[in-house]
């Protein structure tokens, strides 16, 4: 019997007066022309933290060790496949974002919390609410279980 496995992926959920930084998808294959955060998936002996400071230099260009991100929620999803996704924030200090990955993402900006794009991938949309109503953790696009 084989054992089930499941996904972990990283996000980077950055906020500077009021705006959160999103970027829109482009060509990967996967909600394109949605927007999202900074984010990847670990790869295999990598941690989460390890994951997320590669994925947003490689993604934005900010540097940043592992111990510089605090994880504020966790979401158990399920849309194709099921999967673990874990949210932190950071300082950036001075660094500017840069869009580092054109092929992937056609636009990178400053959002306002209180009016994200009507394109946001849903369950990005989700996990930015409950970071800004401080719930550690939820589930989503599971069915409801009478």
């Amino acid at each position: 019997m084989n054992r089930f496995k499941m996904i972990a992926s990283s996000y980077l959920i950055l906020v500077r007066d009021g705006k959160v930084l999103l970027s829109r998808r482009f060509q990967t294959g996967y909600e394109d022309g949605k927007y999202s955060l900074p984010a990847g998936h670990a790869e295999d002996g990598e941690t989460l933290t390890q994951c997320m400071a590669r994925e947003v230099m490689e993604e934005i260009g900010v540097i940043l060790a592992p111990q510089a991100f605090n994880l504020v929620h966790v979401m158990h999803r399920k849309h194709l496949d099921v999967r673990m996704d874990f949210f932190f924030t950071a300082d950036i200090g001075n660094q500017k974002p840069v869009n580092r990955e054109p092929k992937k993402c056609d636009d990178l900006r400053w959002v306002s919390l209180k009016n994200l794009p009507v394109n946001t991938i849903p369950y990005i949309r989700h996990a930015i609410e409950c970071v800004q109503k401080k719930i550690f953790y939820s589930e989503f696009g599971w069915e409801e279980r009478a």
